[in-house]
């Protein structure tokens, strides 16, 4: 290892046991155990053991093994940049999602407190509060709340970002959080980006909202099917209904060009007697016997069908002229 005369022996060891883990396992996150108590520490190893190993380490020292690991794994070397707070290794064989989520239950909520860093930006929702007009509206005023009263009580009118992630809490900030309720820490392991396979997971992407990404998962499945329907392509999902579809396309087709066929041969008839005895109607003629039963039209087209209607029409009208 390069420089390995100038490092402590001590030093040597713990790179050397990063390196072994880091090789060892196929997912590799950085987080942040900044304001971690050691008993919440504790607790998160004890609800992780077996699935999840942490390892606690200086920042150098880190990016030391993930230096000497970069040819090993492609594109760990850029989980160096996410390296930083009070760092740790942590290592699993689990999804970098599954890892997430299981952070995610270990945590508490906590009240802000001046110097903390902002671990997501951190909102005063619109709503009302319990404050009476004083010099509070000043105090909210002050860090970009716009306020109103109503009901002799102090109203915040719109939801307002007091601190963006990362940042530095103030001290009048901390106080109008606590007043107000808003616990906006969390108490556990702070994933900051994780490592799978060549691609960096960040915090963003791992922070999902199971309920969430199932309505979307579903939206998406619906969206997906209505899109197969409506350009004809087929799947197992939609195949009936596309059959379905296309049977009813082709009788109509079949029915606007007189096409007989064993499902448009009876609305054909019927539509052919009804023409029949409209124009009967039309000129007064009594042609019930005149008219061709079923079993003589046969497969007989439609126009067919009508021609020897006016046929017969017109040489009942001719005899009765005669007569």
């Amino acid at each position: 290892m390069k420089g390995n005369a100038v490092i402590a022996n001590w030093k040597k060891k713990k790179v050397d046991e990063l390196i072994e883990k880091i090789k060892k396992y196929q997912i590799i996150g950085i987080v942040d155990m900044s304001n971690l108590p050691s008993l919440q520490l504790q607790r998160i190893r004890d609800s992780l053991k077996g699935s999840v190993q942490i390892i606690m380490c200086k920042r150098r020292l880190i990016k030391i093994a993930i230096d000497i690991c970069k040819n090993e794994k492609s594109g760990l070397i850029e989980l160096q940049q996410y390296v930083r707070g009070m760092p740790a290794l942590i290592l699993t064989n689990d999804s970098p999602f599954t890892l997430a989520k299981t952070l995610r239950k270990s945590k508490s909520k906590a009240p802000a407190k001046a110097g903390q860093i902002a671990p997501n930006n951190i909102i005063i929702p619109a709503g009302s509060t319990p404050f009476s007009p004083g010099p509070i509206i000043g105090e909210l005023s002050a860090i970009g709340i716009k306020t109103g009263i109503e009901n002799g009580k102090i109203i915040i009118k719109s939801d307002s970002i007091v601190i963006k992630e990362g940042e530095v809490i103030k001290p009048n900030i901390a106080s109008i959080l606590t007043r107000l309720n808003i616990e906006p820490m969390e108490i556990g392991l702070n994933i900051i980006g994780v490592y799978e396979n060549g691609i960096i997971f960040t915090k963003k992407v791992l922070d999902v909202d199971d309920a969430q990404y199932l309505t979307d998962l579903k939206n998406s499945i619906r969206e997906a099917f209505n899109l197969a329907c409506y350009i004809s392509y087929p799947t197992k999902e939609n195949i009936i209904l596309l059959l379905s579809k296309a049977q009813k396309d082709a009788i109509g087709l079949a029915e606007s060009q007189s096409i007989i066929t064993s499902e448009t041969l009876k609305k054909m008839l019927t539509k052919a007697n009804f023409v029949a005895k409209h124009i009967a109607n039309s000129a007064k003629l009594d042609v019930s016997e005149e008219l061709p039963k079923s079993n003589e039209i046969g497969f007989k087209k439609e126009e067919e069908i009508a021609k020897d209607i006016l046929k017969k029409l017109q040489e009942k009208k001719i005899q009765a002229n005669k007569t």
